[in-house]
């Protein structure tokens, strides 16, 4: 058997879900081989090339890739797919974006969001919000997966010494065009990849009170800055910093929840996180029921004494 991570890159470097793919494309028992498509992607190429564990890569290159569109993408995977038994991608936005088409061209079942590999044709996935575990098997030939990168640790990003193959870039398929791209800029790290989370709920009271409190405390942690559904839906903080099952699913060493109840959404995106802090006055928060330590107190006192402590 023969896995394929299809990588997430920038042209220039690899984002960190792939690596986690590459964790789980190990575990099918299978080799592992790396495509990394793109525009000038030599260098993400020879990235892949370096993490143990990799077999191969191969390098699509060409200006049809260079935005990662989804219809140019799958096409590119389809056009080597009959070669693997397994096709995985990260369960990013981007990832959810190409599998299902390739699983459709290839009218098999799609496996989403895989947290365990027990065998190479059965993995277990979270349902119901992540209240009840599922263990799904396929017999499909070719297996498309997408991985909860919580689920899986980091592959080693040094170390191997797998060969760059370059193949044949697809042509463009004229579907969809990239017309442009807002990127939030930030000095903090980026949530999915930050191993300290300071998240702010709905019990801050308002936008400002949010940035006021939370921001002292995350500059102190070095930390990234998350929200409750309840806080973004409040309009304290945007949409891009939603931790949750309809957010982004995190597992920082620390989270640090300041002021969220815990409702089932937001605990199925952040209760993987190696230490979890709670700090709510309602004794009953169901966050409490996850967190490591809990501080039952008033978050306007205890958070400016926190970031005193830290001085």
């Amino acid at each position: 058997m023969t896995a394929l991570v299809i990588a997430e890159h920038d042209n220039q470097s690899l984002k960190g879900a792939t690596l986690n793919t590459v964790t789980a494309a190990l575990a099918c028992g299978a080799d592992v081989h790396v495509l990394v498509a793109g525009e000038n992607a030599q260098a993400a190429a020879d990235a892949a090339a370096k993490i143990t564990g990799v077999a191969k890569v191969l390098l699509a290159d060409g200006p049809s890739l260079k935005d990662a569109l989804a219809e140019n993408v799958a096409a590119q995977v389809l056009q080597i797919a009959n070669s693997y038994s397994h096709i995985l991608f990260p369960a990013t936005a981007s990832g959810k974006n190409v599998a299902p088409r390739v699983a459709a061209k290839l009218d098999v079942a799609q496996i989403s969001d895989i947290t365990k590999v027990v065998s190479g044709d059965t993995f277990e996935r979270p349902i119901y919000a992540g209240n009840a575990i599922a263990t799904v098997q396929s017999q499909d030939k070719v297996k498309v997966i997408t991985v909860r990168g919580t689920g899986f640790d980091a592959a080693a990003h040094e170390g191997g010494s797998a060969s760059v193959e370059k193949i044949d870039a697809v042509q463009d398929a004229g579907k969809s065009s990239f017309v442009g791209r807002e990127v939030t800029k930030s000095d903090r790290p980026e949530l999915t990849a930050a191993k300290v989370i300071v998240s702010g709920g709905r019990a801050l009271g308002s936008a400002e009170k949010f940035q006021s409190v939370l921001t002292p405390l995350a500059d102190k942690l070095g930390a990234a800055i998350g929200a409750s559904r309840a806080a973004v839906d409040a309009g304290y903080a945007p949409n891009d910093l939603q931790v949750g099952q309809t957010g982004k699913i995190v597992a920082p060493q620390l989270y640090i929840a300041v002021g969220i109840s815990g409702a089932i959404q937001h605990l199925a995106g952040m209760k993987d996180s190696k230490v979890i802090v709670a700090i709510n006055k309602d004794a009953e928060a169901p966050i409490f029921s996850v967190a490591d330590y809990g501080l039952e107190a008033d978050l306007f006192e205890a958070v400016p004494q926190m970031v005193q402590a830290l001085q």
